[in-house]
């Protein structure tokens, strides 16, 4: 299924945007969908790669037992767009998570259901605290609070939690109802060794 708002044309892009396209470009081999479907408004571009740059790319925190890890952030960016049913951010954030933990079955089962997947129990919490935000947040209290200090979270960390689920929350939306379609490069990321690497250099 197509989208229903045709990308624009790269070089029909303002300079800002063209040159973080290229630069993408230059690092995955491939432009994802998402840094073209969404350039079409540019102020709303810049804003929506700031936020996620904030959150996503950030460094970890000074908390060793708790602060998140790349493959936990896509962790939960991969199980709460299940839950959203967003066929793009699963796919694409699936594949991420893979290459980041290096385990080429665990975003499948982190999307079917993170309670069967091959994950710590720290993760568990981490994801449980997750799914409760993106479900039921007006019903979050001290104890699910609590529940992630057990594990080494600080309140810090909370805040990531919710706030990488909360932005991907709109992230979804806006994927699903446009119809944005997943590249096909993704469906094979971190299942498969690159050619002439071993599995675990992927």
């Amino acid at each position: 299924m197509p989208s229903r708002y045709p990308a624009p044309d790269i070089n029909d892009l303002p300079d800002d945007i063209k040159a973080k396209v290229l630069e993408v470009q230059e690092k995955a081999g491939f432009v994802p969908n998402v840094f073209l479907a969404l350039a079409r408004r540019p102020a709303e571009w810049r804003a929506f790669f700031a936020y996620h740059d904030a959150i996503m790319l950030k460094e970890e925190s000074g908390n060793p037992n708790g602060s998140l890890t790349k493959g936990e952030r896509e962790m939960i960016v991969t199980a709460t767009s299940a839950t959203n049913q967003c066929l793009y951010c699963v796919v694409a954030h699936g594949a991420l998570l893979r290459i980041y933990e290096k385990k080429p079955l665990l975003a499948d089962q982190v999307a079917v259901n993170y309670r069967k997947a091959d994950i710590t129990p720290r993760q568990r919490a981490m994801l449980d605290f997750a799914m409760k935000v993106c479900l039921q947040s007006g019903a979050i209290e001290d104890a699910d609070f609590e529940a992630l200090h057990a594990h080494g979270f600080d309140d810090e960390d909370a805040w990531d939690i919710a706030a990488i689920t909360a932005f991907f929350g709109l992230s979804n939306r806006m994927a699903s109802f446009s119809s944005m379609q997943p590249n096909p490069e993704f469906y094979l990321m971190g299942r498969v060794p690159k050619a002439g690497k071993p599995a675990s250099a992927t």
